[in-house]
């Protein structure tokens, strides 16, 4: 087959991974720097430009899209979809995704459990909204934040009222901000499970290595191979389905009341695979095999 991968570059380790686990399974592979296309659109006359020429047909696309580029990115990743190519993760659920407050109602709304969460815009509400969420500390963090940034921890009333007040004081972009209810008996440690398809292919515990309640790798977490219960499999493989994608990396912590999702990413980065030594890009390549000759299913998630 044809591949292409979006992605900012052959730097990224992710991309160096897919080409590499796609090229040795006899795939032609193509890496295209999204930020350097461009569409032009007129009636019956649509189309993706890459290098002043328009973007050649592939059999498969991978989408690798960077948080901070997500606009320009899933604009491409959509008027592809349109051309009629087969996209392995769909622009739809890629934006979905990215919002965590709207992947969190989503959630929700499918019975997955979650951290309880408070938003809200006005910063009169925060007594009442930490009532709500009841005892200290609490979770603040922004919806839009990516690899632990725009994540604060207030231990007290007064310190979650200056956050939020610092937060809505320097946003004029109207990004929401979320409350949530932090969980004590897994602080500092949560488990990123890496689903492809309808399974789970690797899955790691991530634990802070100081007092810092934040576990991600870019935050200098530690990584450890970790075997999922039963419900944690299941939960992480409907979480994924939940939001339309066929991989994702679906972050998972363990509370009194069972397995809580965090997050759902939609580009999920291969540092998993250092840690658990399972080949994750492989898994990713033998399902674009399976599927890219099969006919283009609608998104059905509805949100």
């Amino acid at each position: 087959m044809k591949i292409a991968i979006l992605s900012n570059g052959n730097a990224n380790y992710s991309t160096r991974r897919l080409k590499e686990e796609a090229e040795k399974r006899g795939h032609e592979v193509k890496i295209i720097k999204y930020k350097n296309c461009y569409i032009s659109i007129e009636r019956h006359d649509n189309r993706v430009y890459y290098k002043g020429k328009p973007l050649e047909k592939f059999d498969a696309i991978i989408p690798r899209i960077s948080s901070n580029m997500t606009k320009y990115g899933t604009t491409i990743v959509r008027q592809l979809e349109m051309q009629g190519e087969y996209v392995l993760s769909k622009s739809l659920a890629i934006v979905r995704a990215r919002d965590k407050l709207r992947s969190m109602q989503l959630l929700a709304k499918n019975d997955i459990d979650v951290p309880k969460t408070m938003i809200s815009r006005n910063t009169a509400d925060i007594d009442e909204l930490l009532a709500q969420l009841g005892e200290m500390p609490v979770i603040i963090k922004l919806a839009s934040g990516t690899h632990g940034n725009g994540v604060v921890l207030a231990e007290t009333k007064k310190a979650a009222k200056s956050v939020m007040q610092a937060f809505y004081l320097n946003d004029d972009s109207g990004t929401n901000i979320l409350l949530q209810e932090f969980i004590k008996e897994s602080a500092g440690t949560d488990i990123r499970a890496f689903v492809v398809g309808s399974k789970v292919v690797a899955s790691m515990q991530r634990q802070s290595l100081d007092d810092d309640f934040r576990s991600n790798l870019h935050k200098g977490g530690l990584g450890t191979p970790i075997k999922l219960t039963a419900e944690e499999e299941k939960v992480a493989v409907k979480a994924a389905k939940m939001m339309g994608l066929s991989v994702a990396g679906v972050d998972i912590m363990r509370s009194s009341r069972g397995p809580l999702v965090l997050e759902v990413n939609a580009s999920p980065g291969f540092g998993i695979e250092r840690v658990t030594g399972r080949n994750v890009a492989g898994k990713i390549i033998e399902y674009v095999e399976m599927n890219a000759k099969r006919t283009i299913r609608k998104d059905r998630v509805g949100a």
